[in-house]
């Protein structure tokens, strides 16, 4: 089936089009542009209720937002008629029930944090008690009616998973969703502006550096049920709330040593805040992670050893926001812009570099070597560009920014890319002053930058690049504003403490 919203080229449209192997119907309405009119409310609502073998994803969201826009003066009966049939829905395929309805089977007590947890065992047949006085299977409902702050927690440990669960809170209520053993989404009533809470319900609570607080609020009443739909994929959170975007892929911190990533591993949570809380319908579809990058058996005999595991983005700091790991490559994703820099923790002086990378049509990106972490990279390290040269934007540049040159030192021949959306490969050797660049088997550039820029005095874009005569610095991707893509990417030897001994890098 699909119930989906459908663009118009005049107003603002919403198609509902739902077919089943016998009987196809073909739904069509359209709104103001100002949002979903009653009449698409109705139809949306009706027709979904009407037939429960329509399901998925995209019928949940079409149904989350017509409680959202609903103005009909039943609207409220409405709601709750919706909430209901969400609620009993099947999940997508693969999601299983965390919560079979009767009893706490596949729960446990909580034993302290993560870290010490990992080193104790003795104290899990207490914690197991505390439990099931505090928590207790009812009507079909998960419950906490205790006085204390002892999570449920699962008996499985997680990494990446997506997660359906409904809940319900009391005045002053408080709780949250734990995510491999970490506080956590939050959840809380809007109306306790003492503690910030209008700020609404989903956002990542304990973060320090990154994003705590949700985008919007999406929270129902107290007394009146929300839905939670939640994706961890590595070290980053994505939440919706009653079918609105909470939290956007926001990297969660490690609460219990905030030196540390989060853990790759661990139990989830339903919190425990002192107040009534209720779940139902819990469901979680865990998500299979890509091997491990791993280099070749000719290229580890040479020494070569990797430098982005392909998992995650350990080794790199910088822009962990736009450039995310996925689907084992770095994807460059600005969603914020795209502007922002992504550097290797160690810094590198002789090395060799490959890499791969799949550029989108009029992609601009850069190659920062022998950078420092702070101020413009192609002026104080040195950059080489990454570009889709072909695209037209690029038609009036100058010869020295093109792809493969040292920008605004060194031009490189064009001719070499491979379409986009298609991977290039390309090796950067740097040995002392001079720099080559090989694209899909072709030296593009063969050159000596201190020649080139009359012994760091002079350069043709006629800047000043002090960064030319840097001895070391770290490597790294240089964002413009474009999509795109990078694996395969390697590393022979230590940083900069040896200065002087080559470092091969298979990014």
């Amino acid at each position: 089936m699909s119930l989906s919203p459908q663009s118009s080229t005049t107003t603002c449209g919403w198609g509902l089009y739902l077919s089943s192997p016998t009987i196809p119907i073909a739904c069509t309405v359209r709104s103001a542009a100002t949002g979903i009119t009653t009449a698409a409310v109705q139809a949306v609502r009706r027709i979904a209720i009407a037939n429960p073998a329509y399901y998925g994803s995209e019928v949940s969201a079409l149904l989350s937002k017509a409680i959202a826009v609903n103005k009909d003066p039943e609207a409220e009966y409405q709601k709750q008629e919706i909430q209901k049939h969400l609620s009993l829905l099947p999940k997508d395929e693969g999601f299983v029930s965390l919560f079979n309805g009767k009893d706490l089977t596949g729960w446990k007590g909580l034993v302290e944090g993560p870290i010490k947890r990992s080193k104790m065992t003795a104290k899990q047949k207490a914690a197991d008690e505390i439990m099931r006085r505090d928590w207790s299977a009812e009507n079909g409902l998960l419950v906490f009616d205790g006085k204390g702050y002892d999570n449920l927690c699962t008996v499985k440990d997680y990494a990446d998973v997506e997660i359906y669960v409904d809940w319900k809170i009391t005045p002053e209520g408080d709780a949250g969703v734990y995510l491999r053993g970490t506080p956590q989404v939050q959840i809380w009533d809007t109306s306790r502006v003492s503690v910030g809470a209008q700020v609404g319900s989903g956002g990542l609570y304990n973060n320090q550096k990154n994003e705590s607080k949700p985008l919007l609020v999406a929270d129902n009443a107290v007394n009146e049920w929300n839905s939670f739909y939640i994706k961890m994929v590595g070290n980053r959170v994505t939440v919706y709330l009653n079918g609105q975007l909470v939290t956007d892929n926001v990297i969660l911190e490690n609460y219990w040593d905030r030196s540390l990533p989060i853990f790759p591993k661990e139990q989830l949570e339903l919190q425990a805040h002192g107040t009534r809380v209720e779940y139902r319908d819990i469901y979680i579809r865990e998500t299979l992670r890509p091997n491990p990058y791993e280099v070749s058996s000719a290229e580890k005999a040479e020494g070569f050893v990797p430098l982005f595991n392909g998992v995650d983005m350990t080794g790199w700091v910088g822009n962990l926001k736009d450039y995310v790991a996925r689907s084992g490559a770095i994807a460059c994703i600005p969603s914020s812009g795209g502007y922002g820099n992504l550097y290797t923790e160690k810094e590198y002086a002789d090395f060799i570099l490959r890499f791969e990378f799949k550029l989108t049509s009029a992609a601009n990106n850069g190659l920062g070597i022998r950078t420092p972490l702070d101020g413009g990279a192609a002026y104080f390290g040195m950059e080489l560009q990454i570009l889709d040269n072909e695209a037209d934007v690029y038609k009036d540049l100058a010869v020295y920014q093109y792809h493969g040159s040292v920008y605004g030192v060194i031009p490189a021949k064009r001719g070499y890319l491979k379409p986009t959306g298609e991977w290039n490969t390309q090796e950067v050797v740097a040995n002392g002053n001079k720099i080559k660049v090989t694209l899909n088997g072709t030296v593009i550039l063969d050159g000596d930058i201190a020649e080139a820029s009359n012994n760091f005095t002079a350069t043709i874009d006629k800047q000043k690049h002090p960064g030319l005569s840097n001895k070391s610095g770290h490597i790294g991707f240089l964002g413009h504003g474009s999509e795109l893509e990078f694996r395969s990417i390697k590393d022979k030897g230590a940083g900069s403490e040896e200065v002087g001994a080559w470092c091969h890098v298979l990014v």
